[in-house]
């Protein structure tokens, strides 16, 4: 089976995948100071939990935004599961699509596999949007080409900003207001309608001005941990793929022959 690593800013998560079926998921807070060992000792347990063993791994790929954190990733890869860690974007892994933009060595490469992924679940141009550390809007064209995008503080980010800026404004959770009214009658209130609302507002904003500057029919792709939440309160999605970068891993294994 394939062991699918995605390390990005805030967690690294791991997902043991048989064919294009997700076996498996956990997730750690990212850490580029956490040893080969933490990891092994950690997703040894977690393997065991669900029925499985290091030894069911077969292949390892890592797609990673956290360059400090992939050494100790290989090193888990080679001690533990006794094969080399593929890397996305380099060979025998390759994006295999067209990056035109004006740096692309700085393409993030969750973003990279996000496009790949989606052209192969879907047609025609894109928009892929991406919930987390930062949000990240991903426009490709109909022939898979990835065009560029925007990137914009993710929703708690935006919030732990608020909060330590603000002395008086306590912690909120992340969810829709109780009210269907933007008028808060109270602090709390207030901001749960700045947040989530606001945070509505230019998901739709955002959307609308790509969808016009492209200027064709463009499907709209939702990813990351909070796109369920967001899903029930806007008409901006078209699907909504939990998975995505996970599954953008799986796909580029199985195009490179990587036996899984």
């Amino acid at each position: 089976m394939l062991l699918a690593i995605d390390a990005g800013n805030t967690n690294v998560v791991f997902a043991l995948i048989e064919g294009r079926a997700i076996r498996g998921r956990w997730r750690i807070a990212t850490d580029p100071r956490r040893t080969a060992d933490e990891y092994a000792v950690w997703l040894s347990q977690l393997l065991a939990l669900e029925g499985f063993a290091r030894e069911d791994v077969t292949q390892v790929i890592v797609a990673t935004v956290v360059p400090r954190a992939l050494h100790n990733l290989q090193v888990l890869s080679s001690k533990y599961f006794r094969t080399e860690a593929l890397i996305a974007g380099r060979a025998p892994v390759e994006w295999g699509i067209a990056l035109d933009v004006d740096e692309p060595q700085n393409l993030g490469a969750d973003r990279a596999v996000n496009t790949i992924a989606a052209h192969e679940l879907h047609e025609g141009d894109l928009i892929v949007i991406d919930f987390g550390t930062a949000t990240t809007f991903d426009v490709s064209d109909y022939r898979g080409a990835y065009k560029g995008g925007i990137i914009a503080p993710g929703i708690n980010l935006s919030l732990d900003a608020l909060v330590s800026a603000a002395a008086k404004l306590p912690r909120i959770a992340i969810e829709a207001p109780a009210s269907t009214s933007v008028i808060g009658r109270n602090t709390v209130s207030q901001m749960h309608i700045g947040i989530f609302w606001g945070y509505i507002a230019m998901i739709e904003g955002l959307v609308a001005r790509l969808k016009a500057e492209v200027g064709r029919p463009v499907k709209v792709i939702a990813t990351g941990g909070l796109a369920v939440l967001f899903e029930q309160h806007t008409d901006a999605f078209d699907v909504v793929e939990p998975d995505l970068t996970i599954q953008g891993l799986a796909i580029m294994a199985e195009r490179a022959h990587i036996p899984s």
